[in-house]
């Protein structure tokens, strides 16, 4: 079988561990800004008409488009496939963030203001705890979107990862190893997925309840 010989004979474990250390490192990234920069957006309007517009524009241009202008400025090392993810992921991630930060209750809100809170005090005590279900969902749909473009990122000057694994195989025709390639791809991102549901359950666990 085509993935046993693969992993047996011919080291592919290490593409795998290197393609999954770039979707996490990206992916990590991506949540440092745009979970603080969602939730700022959607709790201040100001805030909002400020930054919305630039991330609005961003997420119409896609990703690939910008590799040029990648190898340029990062050579053909990491910087350039980290960057790729990066791009892919964190303006899809803030709109998501904002527009769960805007749909949080109004009557907590409200209630804290009659209490005396500060908007920073809400935003803490208030809003983000509210919004963090809806937070661990948005990473973990982006998560699956991350995977999606780690084949585009590692084709570039690339000799590691499993993306570059299957542009060997295309060179040879090895269209087996091509196929592998895809599962192996399909199976870690159903594994992430079923651990960010894990993580989501154990963190909310009264949301179960409801159910």
């Amino acid at each position: 079988m085509t993935i046993y010989e693969l992993f047996v004979e011919r080291g592919f474990a290490s593409d795998v561990g290197i393609s999954i250390g770039r979707v996490i490192v990206a992916f990590l990234a991506a949540s440092l800004v745009a979970i603080p920069l969602g939730v700022v957006m959607g709790a201040f309007p100001a805030a909002e008409a400020i930054f919305n517009p630039f991330v609005s524009a961003w997420r119409y241009l896609p990703a690939p488009s910008f590799i040029p202008v990648l190898l340029m400025w990062f050579g053909t090392g990491e910087a350039p496939k980290l960057a790729l993810l990066f791009i892919g992921v964190v303006f899809f991630l803030i709109t998501l963030v904002m527009d769960h930060t805007k749909n949080v209750r109004n009557e907590l809100i409200e209630t804290a203001l009659t209490l005396g809170a500060g908007r920073g005090i809400i935003v803490r005590s208030v809003i983000l705890p509210a919004v963090l279900p809806n937070i661990v969902v948005a990473m973990r749909q982006m998560l699956a979107v991350t995977w999606t473009y780690l084949v585009i990122a590692e084709i570039v000057a690339s000799t590691t990862g499993i993306g570059a694994m299957m542009m060997r195989a295309r060179r040879f025709l090895h269209t087996d190893e091509i196929m592998a390639g895809i599962i192996v791809i399909g199976v870690l991102g159903l594994t992430f997925d079923l651990l960010f549901d894990r993580l989501h359950r154990w963190l909310f666990p009264y949301l179960q309840e409801k159910r």
